[in-house]
This record gives structure tokens, sequence and C-alpha cells, in this order.
């Protein structure tokens, strides 16, 4: 996981999102209804998408929208605080599963608040872990992060080992490595490895 830069809001967003939402909250103020909120963020998905250049917030991975699902995660839970189910700041890009697994649940780390370095990787191997100079709590925080979203599966792990290794064989450069799997870059160019 790395800092993911919040992007300004696209043009049209308002109309096409914040004033249907808060027309619908301010005609349903009863809180049993705002759990059916209508979905009127799929409506800025392609903006999202393109002002994230398509990377998930969380697994800082291209998705490829022909095999990969797009959502928008709510950080906070629009069924914590439905008012801000509607506001682009609140919305961050990512694939179908890690939205899944955030959930409604407030213990993973806002990419808008990540810094770079806080998350590190074993580049063979794919594994992910704090930053060991880090003091405990952030740490714990961040590990928390790490098991709330799977960081480390299995999968994540073959992933991301995959991608360095497509590297080091030499079946893509550094631009492409930048542009499909930046935390993997990023790591990369930490570690003197690039």
């Amino acid at each position: 996981m790395i800092h993911v830069e919040k992007q300004p809001e696209p043009h049209g967003f308002d109309e096409k999102v914040r004033q249907k939402g808060l027309r619908y909250l301010s005609e349903h103020a009863d809180p049993e209804l705002t759990l059916e909120l209508p979905p009127y963020w799929r409506d800025c998905l392609d903006d999202l998408y393109a002002s994230y250049n398509g990377i998930c917030a969380y697994l800082s991975v291209y998705i490829n929208r022909v095999t990969g699902a797009v959502s928008t995660d709510h950080f906070i839970a629009k069924s914590k605080v439905p008012d801000l189910a509607y506001e682009w700041s609140n919305f961050r890009l990512a694939c179908l599963g890690e939205n899944a697994r955030k959930n409604n649940f407030d213990d993973v780390l806002d990419p808008f608040e990540v810094k770079d370095g806080w998350f590190h990787l074993q580049l063979s191997s794919g594994h992910i872990f704090p930053d060991p100079s880090l003091n405990p709590e952030l740490k714990t925080k961040i590990g928390n992060t790490i098991a709330r979203l799977a960081l480390d599966s299995y999968a994540c792990r073959e992933m991301r080992a995959r991608h360095y290794a497509y590297y080091c064989d030499g079946h893509v450069d550094d631009c492409f490595l930048k542009k499909e799997s930046p935390f993997v870059y990023a790591e990369a160019l930490r570690q003197h490895l690039l």
C-alpha cells in the first residue's frame, strides 16, 4: 500500500451524484431507509477510474476493467455516515475484492493519509509488512490494515512477486512496472533495485 494523492472532484459530479444523493437523503430522513441508498456514486465510476489511473487504492495495482471489477469504496462507510455517501472526497477506487474486505470496518488506514515507505515489501516473495522503524502504534495500525484487507494473502504475495520477477527477467520495463504495479515499483526503487 502506498500513498494515494487525492484527486479533484470531476466536472459534473455535483449534478450527477451529490445533488441526487442529498435530495434522496433529505426526502428519506428515516435511518432505516438510508440502509438502501441509491447507488448514484456508480454514475461517476468512470471518472473515479480515470482520476486514479485505474489503480486500486488498497492493492496498489492496475485494475484491468476487462478482467477485474472496479468499485467505489466509501472510506467512511455509508452505513455509518450516510451524509458522506455522495461525497467525492470519501471515494476510493478499489477492486471489488478489497472493497468487500474493507466493508464498513474502520480499522483500515486511509490511502490518502498513508506515507510512502510505511508498508515494506520483500520483493522476491511478495511478503508485505510494516516498516520496522515505525512506532509501535503505527505498526499496529499497518498490521491491522494488512490483516483486514488480506494484503499478505498467498494470492497477493504471488501477484507482487510475479510482477517483480517479470521486471527482473526483462519481460517488462520499469515504466510498465510503475503503471501496472506501483507498490512493487516504489519498493524496488526504495531498495535501490531499479
